[in-house]
């Protein structure tokens, strides 16, 4: 999947050693994205050396490709959004190894809401108030 928005936080980097022994970090932040009147944030993280690869900052507009997964800890259910990619507008991918340009994405709800609005809008059939129901 793949959204674009402003980096609004960048939280601290986290670093620890796994059970085998290996080291690992990661770096979370704040992805504030325009949908509809209010603005919507999600907390994404990027893990390993892509930390060091994409250097997120406050502030910046990007485009990040992620996978969205969940899992069980205790009875409860959490999820986890893995950014796997972040392109920095107006600017090379932050990813060396790929060559995409900058893609503006449009949540397919919000396109979705926009376009049955208007024909909701534009349809004088309905009556004075435009109510489908």
């Amino acid at each position: 999947m793949e959204i674009t928005g402003k980096v609004f936080e960048v939280l601290p980097k986290v670093t620890g050693t796994n059970k085998a022994g290996n080291p690992w970090q990661k770096q979370e932040f704040i992805l504030e994205v325009q949908s509809g009147q209010y603005p919507k944030k999600a907390l994404m993280g990027i893990w390993g050396e892509k930390v060091d690869q994409f250097q997120v900052q406050k502030g910046e507009e990007v485009t990040v490709s992620f996978d969205i997964d969940c899992r069980e800890y205790n009875g409860r259910w959490y999820n986890d959004i893995r950014a796997w990619n972040v392109v920095k507008k107006g600017g090379a991918p932050a990813s060396a190894g790929t060559a995409q340009s900058h893609v503006v994405s449009e949540a397919p709800s919000d396109v979705d809401n926009f376009i049955i609005n208007q024909d909701i809008s534009s349809d004088s059939s309905m009556g004075g108030d435009n109510l489908p129901f």
